[in-house]
């Protein structure tokens, strides 16, 4: 059978190297992982342990709200409050949602559809360029070499197709690249919003995932920006909730009302039990956000400074949980994918290939930081041995 959504969506690049993978495991192989950013570190026990007493009480099995609990909304709007000085109405500005991915495939479904355009960065995480294709929009990357050039080259596409472009979707700290911004770019952001009349959505999922004493700024921060922008936070990463799929959409009243609408008809929310326990995570010590930034930034330094002990030049990011990574010079004619390849089979190393996050890609690899120390000194030294082969 074929179906005619599906046949947009392209084969999943890092599918290719998963399946190696899982082949050279299935031979008894030592395949160390640094190719998806599944966070490994524990939940935090008191996270834990409300979940338990929450999912004991019967009360708590029924269906939920699709929305959110109010006590986890407020609990959103208190964490940017305390975070970030920004007021939310917790009603009118707040939803929650099953992760980030699920909010950002959502709003692309309840306000984009054929005909319209949305510009994301190249190379960005997939989920912002497949939600607006998945939905029936076109898609316009543009490269991010600097904030200026995309600035530039967002105008003139602004210029260039006017009312077509509805959005603009961006992520700062990002995943992949681990790029960061400062808040004067995101004043700019909302200046052209505002001047072209479309909407900004902004991914921050790595918000407190920040070291060497950057602070990633929120959009929101901007005065006037949730007139024309929403902001996504998930749980996933500064609370290390992966599986919990926990995030929140906040910011703009018109696009929050969008996604509250299309998700009445979708979902009844998550496990009431898992909200009770989201907001405990937001309302409750933040010194385990404080840890898990430490454990990142202990991971990154062992990989960055192994790295270039063994001659292959990274630079130590500033936020995620990622290195973007240049292709080595004597391998780069071989791009993203089949130097992860070759990583995979001589170092027993998994890498994501850049071009799985847009052609801009290609000459790198991204790092995933989930792996111990042990292992991850192990990693560089299979790609030590790989790299000085050829």
């Amino acid at each position: 059978m074929e179906f005619e959504r599906l046949k947009k969506l392209p084969p999943y690049t890092l599918g290719v190297v998963v399946a190696m993978m899982t082949e050279a495991r299935k031979r008894g192989e030592d395949i160390i992982n640094l190719g998806m950013g599944n966070p490994d570190i524990a939940t935090p026990p008191h996270i834990v342990a409300k979940l338990k007493e929450a999912a004991s009480k019967e009360k708590n099995h029924r269906y939920s709200v699709s929305r959110g609990l109010p006590k986890l909304r407020m609990a959103m709007c208190n964490w940017y409050k305390r975070n970030y000085g920004v007021e939310l109405d917790f009603d009118y500005e707040a939803i929650a949602t099953i992760g980030a991915k699920e909010s950002i495939s959502h709003l692309m479904y309840a306000a984009t559809g054929p005909g319209d355009l949305v510009l994301v960065p190249n190379p960005t995480y997939p989920i912002h360029t497949y939600a607006a294709v998945i939905a029936g929009a076109d898609v316009k990357p543009i490269r991010f070499e600097s904030e200026e050039q995309f600035l530039h080259d967002a105008t003139s596409l602004l210029k260039e197709f006017g009312k077509r472009i509805k959005f603009l979707i961006i992520s700062f700290p990002s995943n992949p690249t681990a790029q960061i911004v400062g808040l004067s770019f995101f004043e700019k952001v909302v200046q052209l919003a505002r001047e072209f009349d479309i909407k900004v959505i902004h991914d921050f999922a790595y918000a407190d995932l920040v070291f060497d004493g950057y602070q990633a700024p929120s959009i929101l921060q901007v005065p006037g920006a949730k007139d024309v922008a929403v902001e996504i936070y998930s749980l996933s990463k500064s609370y290390s909730m992966p599986g919990w799929r926990v995030g929140f959409m906040v910011g703009n009243r018109e696009l929050i009302a969008a996604l509250t609408k299309i998700k009445s008809y979708l979902d009844y929310g998550q496990f009431a039990p898992i909200q009770i326990a989201a907001t405990v995570a937001l309302d409750g010590p933040q010194h385990y956000v404080k840890e898990i930034v430490e454990i990142y930034k202990h991971r990154r330094d062992i990989l960055c400074d192994g790295l270039n002990r063994i001659g292959w030049a990274v630079e130590k990011p500033k936020a995620t949980m990622f290195v973007w990574a240049k292709i080595p010079e004597a391998f780069r004619e071989k791009k993203s994918l089949e130097f992860a390849k070759i990583l995979l089979k001589e170092a027993k190393v998994t890498v994501s290939p850049g071009v799985g996050f847009g052609d801009a890609g290609d000459d790198y690899v991204r790092f995933a930081l989930v792996e111990n120390e042990k292992r991850t000194r192990q990693a560089v030294a299979g790609i030590k041995k790989a790299l000085h082969e050829k």
